[in-house]
């Protein structure tokens, strides 16, 4: 990602994070499929497919109760970009061709880097706390 891309996934990321809300998370759970068509299908999205199942099932962990030793601050991060990626009204509109998505995969990318060691935590509880939820 460029500079410009950088900055501005950053700046928006924080900005969606301050306004995130634990019925936003709800929001998250009940949009899965509709967040995850687009990170199936969308070019610049494809290559973080896995790394939303991560995402998606931490959140979905958090919200049922089964995992609650992640901080707020990675459910915010998580969250807020999952929505922005939802939303077609963004930094550049989804519509706009080829580089309609390019800011979605910024801001999920600049998310990943901030939580990436929350995400490794949750995947070893996952493997050793649950076993048989797969």
């Amino acid at each position: 990602m460029g500079k410009y891309s950088e900055e501005n996934a950053k700046a928006e990321l924080e900005r969606r994070k301050k306004k995130f809300s634990e019925e936003d998370v709800k929001r998250v759970i009940d949009k899965e499929k509709e967040i995850e068509s687009k990170f199936k299908t969308q070019n610049k999205l494809t290559q973080f497919t896995n790394d939303f199942k991560v995402i998606f099932a931490m959140i979905n962990d958090y919200y049922h109760g089964r995992y609650k030793e992640v901080p707020w601050y990675v459910i915010t991060a998580a969250g807020a970009a999952l929505l922005y990626v939802l939303s077609p009204m963004d930094l550049i509109f989804d519509f706009i061709p080829i580089g309609g998505y390019i800011d979605d995969a910024a801001v999920f990318l600049f998310c990943m880097n901030q939580i990436r060691g929350e995400i490794e935590k949750y995947k070893v509880w996952k493997e050793y706390e649950m076993p048989s939820s797969e």
